[in-house]
């Protein structure tokens, strides 16, 4: 008898190449600094999939947890000054740890640092996927981290699981497994009476009842609302996701009916248009009038300054903009061909060929050009 689609987890047992993520939650002990024991499980169970040929990537949180113990803090701190400092301290102590395990079932692993900006910079983010082909090429798990000792933004407001998410899409991954100190996504909170595991989610808006408000652990950032969002970023691009906890990872790999499975909701578009919708980050927004919608979302043309009926904020040609409809609602991202003070007097002008040639106005070039637009 085939088993129901809530219950098959062959899509994370059979990938090829697969993305794992682990909080800090996951691999510290409750007083603080790194639990040796479970590193240890974690590597041992991924060098077992890379050693059957699986390429694994391991997006791993814990270096600020694991500089604690060496600058005497009892707690995270706070303040940026501090975090970083303890990313510091605590980057070399993760990494050496992960070394020492993956080694000892000859494993070789290497690190990748990245930031927000290394995501936004198209250049950057095509490197970044170089790299990690690259790595995976010469059979080496790839151990990936937020640069915390120079970021602002991603330590005080960010998640791991977002980046997770990211680099699934950058190595293009079959599954996208993200570990946590919880085992599923709960239709209540787990430890409520009566509240049941939800073992199966085909659209993120199916479980929009849930409450998933609460923050992460005193150790970590994130929390269910940052896991959910990086599900739907990851199933948007055709990649299945598993939402477990560490404990339950062997079970996951065994395709047992552990965990929430969230099943794509789109098929893998070009890297660039991953890019576009996911990675960069708008500078701008850009309202359309109904004929624009219609022909930016259903026709695919590019975007005139005729159809723009307001702009808001402060870019430059080259930078991410919003395209909405005129509800609000965002339809596409682009990279726009104007200033935002050279596009503001053109806004729903149609420049026709007398009216230039009266005026020697240049005739307008789109605001955002077809091949540099994404519909959302």
């Amino acid at each position: 008898m085939a088993k129901s689609p809530s219950l098959d987890r062959s899509v994370v047992r059979d990938a090829r190449r697969l993305v794992v993520k682990v909080g800090s939650s996951s691999l510290t002990a409750p007083q603080g600094g790194l639990d040796g024991f479970r590193l240890q499980a974690l590597a041992t169970t991924l060098a077992k999939r890379a050693l059957d040929g699986v390429e694994v990537v391991l997006v791993s949180s814990g270096a600020i947890a694991a500089g604690m113990g060496p600058l005497g803090l009892t707690r995270r701190p706070k303040d940026l000054a501090t975090q970083q400092a303890a990313a510091s301290a605590g980057q070399g102590v993760l990494m050496t740890a992960y070394t020492n395990a993956f080694t000892m079932h000859g494993v070789k692993v290497g690190q990748v640092l990245l930031t927000a900006d290394d995501m936004h910079r198209r250049s950057h983010y095509v490197n970044a996927s170089r790299t990690l082909e690259r790595l995976l090429e010469l059979e080496v798990v790839p151990i990936v981290n937020e640069n915390d000792t120079v970021a602002t933004d991603e330590i005080r407001f960010g998640d791991n699981d977002r980046l997770a998410a990211l680099v699934a899409h950058l190595v293009n991954a079959d599954a996208l497994l993200l570990l946590s100190d919880v085992d599923g996504l709960y239709d209540g909170h787990p430890s409520s009476a009566g509240t049941r595991r939800i073992p199966h989610v085909r659209t993120v808006e199916e479980v929009a009842h849930v409450d998933v408000s609460g923050g992460g652990s005193q150790l970590g950032t994130g929390g269910m609302a940052t896991k959910l969002t990086a599900a739907q970023m990851a199933t948007a691009e055709g990649i299945s996701v598993l939402l477990t906890s560490a404990d339950q990872m062997t079970a996951a790999f065994s395709g047992d009916d552990v965990g929430t499975l969230f099943t794509p909701t789109g098929v893998k578009s070009p890297a660039r248009r991953r890019w576009l919708a996911h990675a960069t980050s708008a500078a701008g927004r850009i309202v359309l009038d109904d004929g624009a919608v219609e022909a930016v979302v259903r026709r695919r043309t590019s975007l005139l300054p005729v159809g723009v009926t307001r702009i808001e904020g402060r870019f430059t040609a080259g930078d991410t903009v919003e395209l909405c409809a005129p509800d609000g609602h965002v339809v596409a991202r682009g990279l726009v061909g104007y200033d935002a003070a050279e596009l503001r007097p053109l806004v729903g002008r149609r420049l026709d060929r007398a009216a230039r040639l009266r005026t020697e106005a240049p005739a307008p070039r789109p605001v955002v050009r077809r091949d540099d637009l994404v519909v959302l």
